[in-house]
């Protein structure tokens, strides 16, 4: 039997939800049927848009507590409800922590741990007042489950993430579901600052078992998933949206030609 979700007539929140990732979970959103409320510092370059529904975009500079109280009375005093609270801005510079120091590695850990949690807590009385429950899907980073260096604040930061997901999963529980998308690399419009050259891009891509790098519309579906109600006993848990994972390093040493099947046409 064929199921499909269906989000018609409830109501998202997308924080940094304007680009990259953030704009491919608006669309996935949008997509399923839901209203979308993508919030950010910075508008979108144009109007986000999937089957036929343009998402709403506020402004919030969600590092400050008052924008996020008065981002989240917004959503309460235009919809009246609030769905689902996808917990989506962060992001690092790349740098070793020593060179950058603790007052940048604080910044880091900041937008990445502690705006989750301030957003979450503000949008708490909405969510938990939702008929039919609500759900929380915090975005997360294998960075926070292995060794990153050139980005340990931010690997830091994504650790203590899903470890408050799975404390709010409990205490929030039976009425708002708390869930962890932990994502890999992903192709956006940023990817080649990161990784270099589409050559390079592509090299990077091939070092990953499914032999690409994740598109934001993948990620999008993993977080309609855990908002919807075929994701309704699934709560504290942390779903891996990473191609496999990473080939251990033992074995690149062992064996310097990976013992996968090559590119195909």
């Amino acid at each position: 039997m064929t199921r499909t979700i269906d989000l018609a007539g409830r109501v998202a929140l997308v924080t940094g939800g304007t680009r990259g990732v953030g704009a491919g979970i608006t669309r996935a959103l949008l997509a399923a049927g839901a209203q979308v409320v993508a919030c950010a510092r910075r508008p979108p370059d144009g109007p986000l848009t999937e089957a036929g529904r343009t998402a709403r975009f506020l402004p919030a500079d969600l590092r400050d507590p008052e924008a996020v109280a008065g981002l989240l009375q917004r959503v309460r005093d235009d919809y009246g409800r609030l769905d689902t609270l996808v917990n989506n801005a962060g992001g690092t510079p790349y740098g070793d922590l020593a060179e950058g120091g603790a007052r940048r590695a604080a910044r880091i850990v900041e937008l990445n741990l502690l705006v989750p949690l301030t957003v979450s807590l503000a949008a708490y009385p909405l969510l938990r007042g939702c008929p039919g429950g609500a759900a929380v899907v915090m975005v997360g980073s294998v960075s926070g489950s292995r060794p990153s260096p050139g980005s340990a604040a931010y690997g830091a930061a994504k650790a203590g993430l899903e470890n408050l997901a799975r404390s709010l999963a409990v205490e929030w529980a039976p009425e708002v579901r708390v869930n962890t998308v932990v994502l890999g690399m992903v192709r956006t419009e940023r990817s080649e600052v990161h990784y270099g050259t589409a050559e390079q891009l592509a090299a990077v891509g091939r070092t990953v078992p499914l032999r690409r790098l994740a598109e934001p519309g993948e990620a999008g579906d993993a977080c309609v998933y855990l908002a919807s109600d075929l994701a309704g006993y699934i709560s504290g848990a942390s779903l891996a949206v990473h191609g496999g994972g990473e080939r251990p390093a033992f074995l690149a040493a062992a064996h310097p030609q990976p013992r996968i099947a090559p590119d195909t046409p």
